[in-house]
């Protein structure tokens, strides 16, 4: 298996399409994986941990709150329980603007809450500023 520096889960297509667009316009071409809903999410870092101690889990989680199937908050609370995935760094990236929301994404372990920009120059801004961040200038763990 690859390895995928961002894994994205977004089950709008035109979403979907913006973000890989952002990235690339970002110089950043490669190492992204998209899924269109919790369970794939949850089934991909679950056979990704099981595959071996040599296989790098991604960067961070850009991970959609509504979402069919299995929605981003309990996909969330999976992940941030689950010992082998829980230091993974999950971004939500949502529409939802609520003050409410977003403390209840970080109670159960959100690294970040990131609400959609409007405009896509301002979505290739979030994108340089999270790639800068999160790949750049932070640390985490193997």
């Amino acid at each position: 298996m690859e390895e995928i520096l961002i894994l994205i889960a977004e089950d709008d297509a035109d979403d979907r399409f913006l973000l890989q667009a952002a990235f690339t316009e970002n110089g950043f071409k490669d190492k992204l994986l998209f899924v269109e809903n919790g369970v794939e999410l949850v089934d991909y870092l679950i056979k990704l941990s099981q595959s071996g101690a040599n296989i790098k889990m991604p960067r961070f989680i850009l991970l959609d709150l509504n979402m069919p199937k299995k929605d981003g908050r309990e996909v969330l609370k999976e992940i941030k329980q689950n010992a082998d995935l829980k230091k993974i760094p999950v971004i939500i990236f949502s529409t939802t603007n609520n003050e409410q929301e977003m403390r209840r994404c970080y109670e159960l372990g959100a690294n970040s809450y990131i609400t959609k920009p409007n405009s896509f120059e301002n979505l290739i801004k979030t994108v340089a500023a999270l790639r800068s961040y999160w790949i750049h200038t932070t640390s985490i763990p193997g």
